[in-house]
């Protein structure tokens, strides 16, 4: 895909004569490419800029952002459109959407197949080997364009650190030292809360299990088949979860909400730690805010592995003309380039696709002059999945994320305690993975 040149359709002229108006002339419209997504903040501004960039290098095709809401939110509008015979021709998926994409893939044409359609080649050794993996069939067909992927790191307040007696210079490695820095950030007074997490679904129960190599469920977590058991009762994760439990009484641990509203605790300064996507980062440093970046922690005797990718991808909907195919052939390929991953990589956090990207952006000493920026990609790369760390697949994975946050809920509330909330999770989830695969 790289390299491969940009084809533009000659487009001409049509001069109409009409006598009550006179002579007009007017160019064909270009043909228009809905892109749905659920961008915010400074990522949805890199969006709109990527969308004019590609519409003002060609003249051919009109790509038209469209915001539908939180990840969950697109994915559904994104699905009840299609019922309608009026899906979009782009729809971004956030990485727990991917299973419910595979389970429509009827519904879908596989971006492999669409770029054969606009004259290009899908060549996956450009791609980075764990997020190209994570979109493709088995048979290494891929599915959907990873557009934005990312990875859970740790963010903390440099000036909170500093006031607490801690070194602004060295975050916190293991889960018991983000706990302890926590208790002292609090008791000091040096920020209302010590820490905070947005996603404790995708961040404390998949990417937990991935980083420290243990299974979040059976079948290699859904990659290796839709019969899935969740295993996330066992003792390392009834541990974790207490730990933020008991933390939560007397607010050194305060809950933000489901997906990315913690986000907003760590900006205002009220909370000194989050674990969070690297996605983040573009609003955290438009938030002015004294920060520094880790590594996402572990326990040591398990981790760390490797992380799997958050973020979302792009899919495309099948149906649709052969001219809408080509121009979104050109889209990927122009997202592709080089220069685009690049920059995307650099001023939103998302990890850069494409090796070349990763490549250039090394040899600009770019990692040197913002240090942590590279802590996604290694913690990515840096080691060989296992079968607990290749990924979570599940047909139904957005519901299951709901019923475990459920629980979380209640036992941040106090009803109930991490054992109780992981046993009762585990099981309404394992119930509703078989009601989905007709079991």
């Amino acid at each position: 895909m790289g390299g491969i040149m940009f084809r533009h359709l000659n487009w001409t002229v049509v001069v109409a004569s009409a006598f009550s108006a006179g002579l007009a002339s007017n160019a064909l419209a270009a043909t228009e490419l809905s892109w749905w997504h659920a961008m915010t903040g400074a990522n949805n501004e890199v969006v709109d800029k990527l969308a004019k960039e590609f519409n003002d290098s060609q003249s051919a095709y009109k790509v038209v952002p469209v915001f539908k809401g939180t990840y969950p939110e697109t994915l559904n509008a994104g699905i009840a459109a299609f019922r309608s015979k009026q899906a979009p021709a782009i729809l971004q998926v956030f990485d727990a959407g991917s299973g419910v994409m595979l389970g429509a893939e009827g519904a879908m044409l596989p971006v492999a197949d669409v770029l054969k359609k606009g004259g290009f080649e899908f060549n996956k050794d450009q791609y980075l080997p764990g997020i190209v993996a994570y979109y493709s069939k088995a048979d290494g067909t891929m599915l959907s364009f990873p557009y934005n992927s990312s990875s859970p790191i740790l963010y903390y307040n440099k000036d909170a650190f500093t006031k607490a007696g801690l070194d602004a210079d060295k975050p916190p490695k293991t889960w018991p030292e983000v706990f302890d820095a926590a208790k002292k950030i609090k008791a000091s007074g040096a920020s209302a809360c010590g820490f905070t997490s947005t996603w404790l679904t995708w961040i404390q129960t998949e990417n937990f299990a991935a980083w420290n190599n243990v299974p979040y469920g059976t079948n290699e977590n859904g990659l290796a088949g839709l019969d899935v058991e969740l295993k996330i009762d066992a003792p390392l994760f009834v541990q974790h979860f207490q730990a933020i439990a008991d933390l939560a009484k007397d607010g050194t641990f305060r809950y933000g909400g489901r997906t990315s509203e913690a986000k907003q605790l760590f900006m205002s300064g009220e909370c000194a730690i989050l674990t969070e996507s690297s996605g983040g980062l573009g609003d955290i440093i438009k938030s002015g805010l004294n920060y520094g970046i880790g590594q996402l922690p572990y326990y040591e005797g398990n981790g760390p592995q490797n992380t799997i990718p958050g973020g979302a991808s792009l899919w495309v909907f099948g149906g649709k003309s052969d001219d809408e195919y080509k121009g979104i052939a050109e889209f990927f390929n122009f997202l592709s380039k080089t220069e685009i991953q690049a920059r995307l990589h650099q001023v939103s956090g998302y990890l850069p696709v494409t090796l070349a990207a990763y490549e250039e952006t090394k040899k600009s000493g770019f990692y040197e002059k913002n240090p942590g920026r590279e802590t996604p990609i290694l913690q990515m790369m840096g080691k060989a999945p296992t079968e607990n760390s290749k990924g979570v697949r599940l047909v139904n994975l957005p519901q299951v994320r709901d019923i475990l946050n459920e629980e979380f809920e209640a036992m941040l509330a106090g009803q109930k305690d991490a054992q109780a909330a992981l046993t009762e999770g585990t099981k309404k989830a394992n119930a509703a993975i078989a009601a989905a695969i007709g079991n």
